[in-house]
């Protein structure tokens, strides 16, 4: 089998697009949450909090009208951080791109909801007036991939991870595999989400968002006997991975290694989270890395601060790796980003095992019992060299993935 390494990252996220302005704020341990004013024009919609992304301008060369049509938001943002991430990895305008050897593994829950809201208009008012030639392209649910294809020229596979909460982190899954048998040499992997008011509906009317509306820097509150819910964030995320020698024959930095990868499903019900299945994630991804669990140093939370899920997932990794285990939430600090989280999340993952810290979960002032026995990160964060990670993510439908990155010597 080929090993795969990351060779380039390009992020929008709530907390800022770089390593540096990022980990300032994961220093900080202060969240980004705010109030979102327009949710309020919404009757019987019960959190009024968000995390958007940070501002971010856009060339006006290479994201005219004629380059951005067919995209919304949702895939907009895919596409900047694509371009960020090849320029990262010194492949952007290579010929490599057109050469059928580099693909895009990339998805989002949706694609952009106003173009939904476009077709629902038809339906109501009985006109097709507002639908254009563009509409479907940007509500179609492989809106990300597609565009993001399309605007590169790239002419290898595209693989459309829409998988709610899993979107992200099963793209870049399914990217290593691609590379790792040999059907590609490079890859596009991530996801992106915008923030809409029908994503936080969702949550909303299953009662699993906070409405701690009067404190956004309290909330939301990851495996915290206090937390109410969750918080809908957004952005966007590529990781380039690649094969070993390709990267090492153009002299391509390394980042990482990405050695593992594990999916399943739960097979019981839609937004009931099972332990076992979870934890059986984890087991195929070590087996897949061929490590033990007494490799990783540090995991990653899915950490959505809703009862069931925080539960069902610290138990689920209590079970593979005993109260040893260093553990902490992302989404503490920018929401649940949704399509985006698993490559976010997966980008800072490396870059805290690189920068040998790892973040704290903020606002994790008292671990509610019924979760699993873990060592979870507070405070101030904490200093930890360790050679493996691992980062999960969780998602409606029952979908789970795992997957191990190894720092790079």
């Amino acid at each position: 089998m080929r090993r795969v390494v990351v060779t380039g990252f390009g992020a929008l996220s709530p907390m800022g697009h770089d390593w540096p302005t990022v980990l300032a704020a994961l220093r900080k341990a202060e969240n980004v949450v705010q109030q979102i004013p327009r949710l309020g024009e919404y009757e019987g919609m019960l959190t009024k909090l968000g995390a958007p992304v940070a501002p971010y301008k856009l060339d006006e060369k290479g994201y005219g009208r004629k380059q951005t049509r067919s995209m919304g938001k949702v895939a907009v943002m895919a596409v900047r951080a694509s371009d960020i991430a090849l320029r990262d990895a010194g492949l952007f305008g290579d010929p490599v791109l057109k050469s059928g050897r580099v693909g895009v593994s990339y998805g989002s829950c949706s694609g952009s909801p106003e173009a939904l809201a476009d077709f629902e208009r038809m339906f109501s008012e009985k006109t097709t007036a507002g639908i254009t030639a563009n509409t479907y392209l940007k509500m179609m649910p492989h809106t990300a991939p597609v565009n993001i294809g399309v605007y590169f020229g790239l002419t290898g596979r595209v693989l459309t991870t829409s998988s709610a909460c899993t979107s992200g982190s099963a793209g870049i899954g399914h990217a290593f595999e691609a590379i790792r048998w040999g059907a590609q040499d490079a890859m596009l992997a991530g996801g992106s989400e915008e923030f809409d008011p029908t994503q936080v509906a969702i949550f909303d009317t299953l009662f699993a968002t906070s409405t701690s509306n009067d404190s956004p820097k309290k909330t939301p509150r990851p495996f915290d006997t206090a937390r109410n819910g969750l918080v809908i964030g957004e952005g966007a995320g590529t990781l380039i991975l690649e094969e070993l020698e390709h990267a090492k024959a153009r002299g391509a930095k390394i980042y990482a290694e990405l050695v593992g990868f594990g999916t399943n499903s739960d097979g019981t019900h839609v937004t009931n989270p099972q332990a076992s299945t979870m934890a059986h994630a984890m087991r195929l991804a070590l087996q897949d890395a061929k490590l033990s669990p007494d490799a990783i140093g540090y995991v990653n939370a899915h950490g959505t601060a809703t009862p069931q899920g925080d539960i069902a997932e610290s138990t689920a990794t209590h079970q593979i790796f005993g109260e040893r285990m260093p553990i902490s939430s992302l989404k503490s600090y920018m929401g649940h980003t949704l399509g985006a989280c698993g490559a976010l999340e997966a980008w800072m993952t490396i870059e805290m095992m690189r920068e040998g810290w790892v973040c704290p979960t903020v606002n994790l002032d008292n671990v509610d019992p019924k979760c699993g026995a873990l060592d979870y990160v507070r405070g101030e964060g904490r200093n930890l060299q360790t050679e493996f990670v691992m980062t999960n993510n969780f998602a409606f439908g029952g979908i789970n993935t795992s997957i191990i990155f190894r720092r790079w010597p």
